[in-house]
């Protein structure tokens, strides 16, 4: 395989440039990565298709990942839970060092083949799950021994790289593969390749969570009112889907305590 990830920067002397310089050619990068995320669609959709599926029947999905991979899987399995109103144990982000390596690097974490199916059977894991690999390169140990090992286990696996070819990808059944080319700072995969990452897992979750009917029309009317910011935002969904004023739609929030059960309660009642 062509490890792209590693490749020289297409840019020479960073640290000779103006800072004007650094920012605008970072940002000539990152303009690059959407395209390649496009690209990539078709693979997600057959992911995003799969997992949904699976959750529909009572599954959950598990990103598993070292690094800036691990961390970004960390990120949208808790972003889930406030977002959409589901249980936190239905999106499972797990990292190579535990959570400890959230904030400070474990060392040698993602050499381990063995340690990431040890971390996803304190989940009693079954059959019923998705497991889903993050890895940039595509060659992470961890990643790659935890898709093995589901494998053999019957449970469906995908995988989010940004190398064609990898081994990652190899063991995953639903490979999604996007090629975001050199790092502006070679082999920092921080960078492009955690940005695509980082859309891909905001694509998947999403559409997945559509699927799952977490979202009205285009509002997330399961989201945890947990500050006061959500709350005047559950306020205005209710005002906007059922014509009701602010007081009125203030009430149905406060006897309901959820945005979906108070627009349900004026839709029934008519």
């Amino acid at each position: 395989m062509e490890i792209v990830t590693e490749k020289e920067s297409n840019y020479h002397d960073l640290d000779k440039m103006s800072v004007g310089e650094i920012l605008y050619n970072i940002n000539k990068e990152d303009q690059t990565v959407a395209d390649a995320v496009a690209k990539a669609i078709p693979q997600l959709e057959k992911l995003a298709t799969i997992t949904a599926e699976k959750m529909k029947k009572g599954g959950r999905l598990f990103y598993i990942g070292a690094g800036t991979s691990g961390r970004l899987g960390v990120l949208d399995a808790s972003e889930c839970p406030p977002t959409f109103g589901v249980p936190f144990d239905w999106i499972v982000g797990i990292i190579a060092g535990g959570d400890t390596a959230i904030r400070r690097a474990v060392e040698f974490a993602e050499d381990d083949t063995e340690q990431a199916w040890k971390d996803l059977q304190e989940f009693d894991i079954t059959e019923d799950d998705v497991v889903v690999g993050i890895a940039a390169s595509g060659t992470t140990p961890y990643v790659i021994g935890g898709l093995n090992t589901a494998n053999a286990h019957g449970i469906v696996t995908g995988c989010v790289v940004c190398n064609v070819g990898s081994p990652v990808a190899a063991e995953a059944q639903y490979p999604v593969e996007v090629v975001v080319g050199p790092e502006f700072v070679s082999g920092s995969t921080r960078m492009k390749s955690g940005t695509a990452q980082k859309l891909i897992l905001n694509m998947l979750s999403t559409s997945v969570m559509i699927q799952l009917g977490r979202v009205k029309g285009n509002k997330m009317v399961d989201m945890q009112l947990t500050n006061h910011k959500l709350f005047s935002r559950g306020i205005n969904m209710i005002m906007q889907e059922t014509g009701k004023d602010h007081d009125v739609a203030t009430q149905l929030l406060e006897k309901y305590g959820s945005v979906r059960k108070a627009i349900e309660s004026v839709l029934i009642s008519h």
